[in-house]
């Protein structure tokens, strides 16, 4: 049984952003751990929304406080800044009646043990209720403010994306859709269509991807007919893109190389069946949600836990192919589902995260087979990351040539094809398709 929680549900979302801002604690993680608290008092979707909103705007909620407060808090006092960040959010964002945020914000200090702060959150809120037009034109010259961004993400993405670079920032800061992958080997889209249908849920197709259908609104995934059966499971459009790149066909051996949390694995055998897969990730705990996703869809992989850019300490010598590389990455093209990684992520982690994608490429390039195909992807909008990488693994490697993704989605780069925050309704992905042992010039296929 989860324990009760006894503290107020501000002061548990502020514990929860100090969490992630401070300590460099994933929300996901540490979100579900209050929201268990949470379980019996009916507010955990209310912690949800203070908690991914005070991430999603915190760049711009940081530099209220700023113009609030006359003097910085001292570093032991962050649980009351993340505390008027909840209050300056609920003011700003939420439909919440104003006297009533004021009012639960200033009785959460008392749960937190700071008293002293009781005057401090009240006056502050009372303060932006009466000028939050002033403050927030105060801040439009103010980048970080204004797009919610941390500068040196901001500087990046207008470096890569000049013409798009608005339209990408604004688009992280919006609020997702729930889309649903359809199993058709178990059922097909309209029946799919028509069972939500029947259950009050209404969805959408989504173009170039058959497989996809994006609800109205969201759900809980428990509440989908079919959920259970493995008829339909939670995966973005650009994410089902994966599996019709690889160009499947029976009784290939498949490696998926970075699989967890197992979507697109899943895709794939959804696709195809029989497959020889095999699918890879360094993470054993990852392994097991793998493995509870292809349960409920009864699917079958061998899965195994090792390091991709170390073949040495698991591959057996049969190649493979087929093998499907979504690399580890920033995470920059999908912001808008985690917000939190505006604050965990640094620019210096870019060089490092290009290091380790090199390194798995180069040690797993060696395990596709003659004539076969891998399929690199990301989900990053950064060009250091996405076809600058292809492009020197095509230099360092003369039996690897690119394949044309020839699609209507996304932006055709030099290398491969890059889809933006909600471009066409879907988020930011990356990828490029490499043949082995075919002269080295591009040659144009049909997504």
């Amino acid at each position: 049984m989860p324990r009760k929680n006894t503290r107020p549900v501000r002061a548990v979302a502020a514990h929860v952003l100090l969490q992630v801002s401070e300590q460099g604690q994933s929300l996901g993680r540490v979100l579900s751990a209050a929201q268990q608290q949470l379980a019996n008092s009916g507010e955990g979707a209310l912690l949800q929304e203070m908690c991914y909103g005070c991430l999603r705007w915190y760049y711009r909620l940081d530099a209220v406080v700023a113009l609030l407060l006359n003097k910085p808090l001292k570093e032991r006092d962050h649980d009351v800044f993340c505390l008027l960040l909840v209050g300056l959010y609920q003011l700003e964002f939420m439909n919440i009646p104003p006297h009533a945020v004021i009012k639960e914000t200033v009785n959460a200090v008392l749960a937190m043990r700071k008293s002293w702060a009781k005057g401090l959150v009240n006056a502050l809120l009372r303060e932006y209720q009466r000028n939050a037009a002033q403050l927030n034109s105060d801040l439009e010259q103010d980048e970080e403010a204004r797009y919610a961004h941390p500068l040196w993400m901001i500087e990046r993405i207008k470096q890569d994306w000049p013409a798009y670079s608005n339209e990408c920032l604004n688009a992280n800061n919006e609020r997702p859709p729930m889309v649903l992958r359809i199993n058709r080997q178990q059922t097909d889209i309209e029946s799919c269509q028509q069972s939500l249908q029947a259950q009050g849920i209404q969805s959408d197709r989504m173009e170039w991807v058959d497989t996809a259908l994006r609800l109205e609104r969201a759900v809980n995934v428990f509440d989908l007919p079919g959920f259970a059966q493995g008829k339909l499971s939670v995966q973005d459009t650009s994410a089902q893109l994966a599996a019709p790149l690889m160009q499947l066909q029976p009784g290939q051996r498949v490696l998926d190389a970075c699989c967890a949390p197992g979507g697109k694995t899943m895709h794939m055998l959804e696709t195809c069946i029989p497959l020889q897969m095999l699918a890879l990730d360094v993470d054993s705990d990852r392994l097991l949600q793998v493995q509870e996703n292809l349960d409920r869809a009864a699917l079958s992989a061998e899965l195994l836990v090792g390091d991709a850019a170390q073949p040495s300490g698991w591959w057996d010598g049969r190649q493979f192919d087929r093998i499907l590389v979504d690399a580890p990455c920033s995470g920059s093209g999908v912001i808008r589902r985690h917000p939190d990684i505006k604050l965990l992520r640094s620019a210096s982690d870019i060089d490092d995260l290009v290091r380790r994608q090199a390194e798995i490429l180069n040690a797993i390039w060696p395990l596709l087979a003659p004539g076969g195909m891998l399929v690199y992807s990301t989900c990053s909008v950064f060009r250091q990351e996405n076809e600058y990488q292809i492009k020197a693994f095509l230099h360092d490697h003369d039996d690897a040539c690119a394949s044309v993704i020839d699609a209507p989605w996304g932006h055709q780069c030099e290398q491969g094809r890059q889809i933006l925050p909600d471009h066409h309704g879907m988020d930011g992905f990356y990828y490029a398709r490499l043949a082995k042992n075919k002269l080295k010039t591009d040659v144009a296929t049909n997504a």
